[in-house]
C-alpha cells in the first residue's frame, strides 16, 4: 500500500514536494522543457525533483505532487492543447468513439452522451456548454506536433508505450467516476484548474482498469487543485476523481501514461517460452512425453505437479548462466506500436537514407539506437521444428504517427532486417561503438561486412562519418 504523501502548503491541499520553480531554458526562444536527449527530457518534465529521488521515492509507490508557480510553464502548457483546438481539428475528421468521447458523471457512474458517426465541433460544444459534459480527446499527440515530441522521447526514456488523453471539462463538473488504471499516469494542467481526490489503492499496481464505487473507497488521503503547470503523478492502481470548480473557467488536462503491461510477470511470460524452446534442444527430459491422458484429469496430479517443480528448478539453473533472453513478443510489440522518431518536417526523410554510401574503408555508426531493438529469435519464416536462429532488427522509423495507441492491429506492421546468427558479434560492434570502422567487423569475408553496413544504411539505421 503507498504511503501517504507528505504536506506541503494548506491543510486542504496536500503535495509531497514544497513548491518550487521549474527552471526556463532558452533555445531559440523560452521552451519550458528539455529535449536534448529522453533523459533530459524526463529531467524537466519532473523538476525541480531529481530523477534519482522520484525513482526512489516516488515510482510505483505514491503519488507526486509537483507545483510550478511560472507563468512561462504555465504559457507553454496552454499551448499543448485547449478547447478551442477542437474546432480545427474537427474539421480533419474526427469520430464519436475513436477520437473523442462526451461524458459526465451522475450519481457515481459514467454516462456517455456521444452521438453516432463524425463529430462536429458545434455539437460537441452545445453538449459541453447545455449538457455539462467531459470531452475526452483521445491520443492527441496524433494531431498536436509537441506532444508527439514529448511523448515520442518519453517512449525512448521508458522503452515503453506512451499514450495520452486530453480531459476538457466545464465549471461545476465531472467526467468520469473514481477509479484506477493499470498504467503509471503523469498529469499536466494545461487550461483552468481541476480538483482532485486521491485514494489508497484497493489494487496496488493493477492490471487492469476498475471503477470502483464510493462507499468501497473511504475518505481520500489526498486532496488538491492543479493549476496551469502543475504537474501530478501517481502508480498504477491509485483510485481517483476529479471535477472542475463551480464558477471558474473550463479546465483541460492531458494524461500521459505509461507501462501497461509491463511488469516482471509479463518479461517472464515473455521470455519462459525461449527459455524452454533452448533448453528442450539440448535436455531429452523435456522432449519425452507427458503421461497418458493427463490433459484429461480434472485436477492435476502428484506427478506432473513433481515433474514441473523439477523443470522449473532446471530451467532456473540455466537461467542463472544465460546472457541474451529470447523476448517472444515484448519487444517487437513495443517496437511495432511506439510512436516514430520526432520530426519538424513529419518524418518523411526517414523513409530514404541521406549521406555517402558505406564501402568497406569506411566509417559508421549507429543513429536513432533508441528507436531500433535488436534480438534473436528463431527464424519465424521456417515452420518446421528445427527452426534456426536468426538475428532480427526491428525498428520504428517508418511508423505511422496517425494510428500511434489506436489498437489498429491490421494497419500496423513490423519494419527490420534479419541477419543470420553469425553476423551477431559484427552486429553488437555496430551497437556499442560510438563508431566502427566497416573492415573491423568481426565477418570473415569483406562482401558480408559490405552487405551488412548497406542493408542498415537502407533502412536509414547507420551513418558514414
Amino acid at each position: 500500500m503507498p504511503k501517504k504523501a507528505k504536506a506541503a502548503g494548506s491543510r486542504k491541499e496536500e503535495g509531497p514536494v514544497p513548491c518550487k520553480q521549474m527552471k526556463v531554458e532558452a533555445a531559440g526562444g523560452p521552451s519550458a522543457l528539455n529535449f536534448d536527449s529522453p533523459s533530459s527530457l524526463f529531467e524537466s518534465l519532473i523538476s525541480p525533483i531529481k530523477t534519482e529521488t522520484f525513482f526512489k521515492e516516488f515510482w510505483e509507490q505514491k503519488p507526486l505532487l509537483i507545483r510550478r508557480h511560472d507563468p512561462a510553464l504555465a504559457t507553454y502548457c496552454g499551448s499543448l492543447f485547449k478547447l478551442t483546438d477542437l474546432k480545427s481539428l474537427c474539421s480533419q475528421g474526427l469520430y464519436y468513439g475513436r477520437d473523442v468521447n462526451v461524458c459526465r458523471c451522475v450519481g457515481g457512474k459514467k454516462k456517455v452522451l456521444n452521438k453516432d458517426g463524425k463529430a462536429h465541433f458545434l455539437q460537441l460544444r452545445k453538449d459541453f456548454d447545455q449538457k455539462r459534459a467531459t470531452i475526452q480527446f483521445h491520443q492527441p499527440q496524433r494531431f498536436k506536433d509537441e506532444l508527439w515530441r514529448i511523448q515520442e522521447k518519453l517512449e525512448c526514456y521508458f522503452g515503453s508505450l506512451v499514450g495520452s488523453n486530453v480531459y476538457i471539462t466545464p465549471a461545476g463538473s465531472q467526467g468520469l467516476p473514481p477509479h484506477y488504471d493499470d498504467v503509471e499516469v503523469f498529469i499536466l494542467q494545461l487550461e483552468g484548474e481541476k480538483h482532485w481526490r486521491l485514494y489508497h489503492p484497493t489494487v496496488p499496481l493493477a492490471r487492469e482498469y476498475s471503477v470502483e464505487a464510493e462507499e468501497r473507497i473511504g475518505r481520500p488521503v489526498h486532496e488538491f487543485t492543479l493549476k496551469p503547470g502543475d504537474l501530478l503523478y501517481f502508480p498504477r492502481g491509485t483510485i481517483h476523481q476529479a471535477d472542475t470548480p463551480a464558477g471558474l473557467a473550463h479546465s483541460t488536462h492531458v494524461t500521459i501514461s505509461t507501462y501497461q503491461n509491463n511488469s516482471w510477470g509479463d518479461f517472464l511470460l515473455d521470455t519462459i517460452s525461449g527459455l524452454v524452446f533452448d533448453t528442450a534442444e539440448e535436455d531429452v527430459e523435456l522432449r519425452a512425453g507427458i503421461p497418458r491422458q493427463l490433459l484429461l484429469q480434472v485436477e492435476s496430479t502428484a506427478v506432473a505437479t513433481r515433474r514441473l517443480s523439477g523443470f522449473l528448478r532446471m530451467l532456473a539453473d540455466r537461467l542463472e548462466g544465460t546472457k541474451e533472453l529470447l523476448s517472444s513478443d515484448m519487444k517487437k510489440d513495443f517496437i511495432m506500436h511506439r510512436l516514430p522518431p520526432y520530426s519538424a518536417g513529419g518524418g518523411a526523410e526517414l523513409s530514404t537514407p541521406g549521406g555517402k554510401l558505406p564501402r568497406l574503408d569506411s566509417v559508421v555508426r549507429l543513429q536513432f539506437k533508441d528507436h531500433i531493438v535488436l534480438t534473436v529469435l528463431p527464424d519465424q519464416d521456417q515452420s518446421d521444428e528445427a527452426q534456426e536462429k536468426m538475428v532480427y532488427i526491428y525498428h520504428s522509423l517508418r511508423n505511422r504517427r496517425e494510428t500511434h495507441m489506436m489498437g489498429n492491429e491490421e494497419e500496423t506492421e513490423s519494419h527490420g532486417l534479419r541477419f543470420p546468427l553469425s553476423h551477431l558479434d559484427a552486429l553488437k560492434q555496430i551497437w556499442n561503438s560510438s563508431a566502427v570502422s566497416v573492415k573491423d567487423l568481426k565477418l570473415t569475408a569483406d562482401e558480408e561486412k559490405e552487405n551488412l553496413v548497406l542493408s542498415l544504411w537502407t533502412e536509414c539505421l547507420i551513418q558514414v562519418v
